[in-house]
């Protein structure tokens, strides 16, 4: 395969592989109505803040969030609110057909 189709293709399975997890992707829909502090997170997950940090680093080295320090906190928003389609295409894969 040609290193441009590989490079590709590797791209698209970090990001796939950076949504393979439950609290990740419930993190991609919460920051769909704006950006939030990572202690949103932590209290919305119920994780600690240091689990928190290890999915939002997933997301950020994927590309699928960015962020910013503000002080002593820091706020994560989406980079690519297209990927939020993609929960409708799994839902649909999900349901039983009539």
């Amino acid at each position: 395969m040609k290193k441009e189709i590989l490079d590709k293709y590797k791209n698209r399975s970090e990001v796939i592989k950076a949504l393979a997890h439950p609290a990740r992707l419930f993190m991609l829909d919460y920051l769909s109505d704006g950006e939030k502090c990572v202690c949103k997170f932590t209290e919305e997950l119920g994780l600690d803040q240091s689990t928190v940090s290890k999915h939002l680093a997933v997301l950020k080295n994927s590309g699928l969030v960015a962020f910013e320090k503000r002080g002593l906190n820091v706020y994560y928003r989406l980079k690519c609110p297209c990927i939020l389609n993609i929960f409708d295409c799994i839902e649909s894969v999900n349901k039983p057909e009539k």
